[in-house]
């Protein structure tokens, strides 16, 4: 199976402290991951729509369009991996990244053994860089379409548009429909780290998942909250 270097990932950094970008585009280059720097968010997005990129390293505080501005624009036509890069303590921040499509958060400052553990982890389950030799190439639920290879999803034959992350929490779900999965299951197995009550990821993803559905016209009772269980695909 290739591994992450054979895919050679480009990743962009969008990160106004220009000393702060270096050092990461450094780090990540002698890893051997190609790098794209912007340092101004409407520039970003530009480079975002133009380039095909595997992560954005995303900060929040931007000149010209700041990283929510950012990150809706992208989400309306691109699905890229998106890890956040903000203040920490800041829980409204992140809260508002998951809401608006990211993948993942790392609060500033951090360790950049963290930040690269955080961005193999992430680019593993986007990339497919996972034993999923048990799972099939497709599922159905009803007119609900997956397939596993494409990362595509559609309902009556119209495509539902998913991040990867959003992607992975859906087909896990359906795989085991009908099956109450816990918490502590799903962030293992769709965000790969450990269930904290504090931390919110999982459910936003979720909730995500759930409104583009229903969008499409899937039943709203289709993907339920199991209390004191976790969630269900029915």
């Amino acid at each position: 199976m290739a591994t992450l270097a054979d895919r050679n990932p480009k990743i962009l950094i969008v990160e106004d402290d220009q000393s702060l970008s270096d050092q990461l585009s450094g780090l990540l280059a002698s890893r051997g991951y190609q790098v794209v720097q912007s340092y101004e968010g409407d520039q970003a997005l530009i480079t975002a729509m133009g380039q095909r990129l595997d992560l954005i390293l995303l900060d929040v505080l931007l000149p010209r369009m700041n990283g929510f501005e950012f990150l809706e624009k992208l989400r309306k036509t691109r699905q890229t991996p998106v890890m956040m890069l903000t203040a920490c303590g800041a829980e409204q921040e992140r809260i508002m990244g998951y809401q608006q499509g990211a993948d993942d958060y790392v609060p500033k400052p951090f360790s950049f053994t963290e930040l690269l553990l955080r961005i193999e982890a992430l680019l593993r389950r986007t990339l497919g860089e996972t034993d999923q030799r048990a799972d099939p190439a497709t599922l159905a639920a009803g007119e609900l379409k997956l397939d596993r290879h494409a990362m595509t999803v559609s309902f009556q034959g119209n495509p539902v548009s998913l991040t990867p992350i959003q992607f992975r929490l859906l087909w896990i779900l359906v795989l085991h429909q009908s099956e109450a999965l816990s918490k502590p299951y799903l962030y293992q197995v769709v965000l790969e780290k450990e269930f904290s009550r504090y931390d919110r990821s999982l459910d936003m993803h979720l909730s995500r998942v759930r409104r583009k559905l229903v969008e499409a016209g899937v039943a709203g009772d289709r993907l339920q909250t199991v209390h004191g269980k976790g969630y269900c695909f029915q």
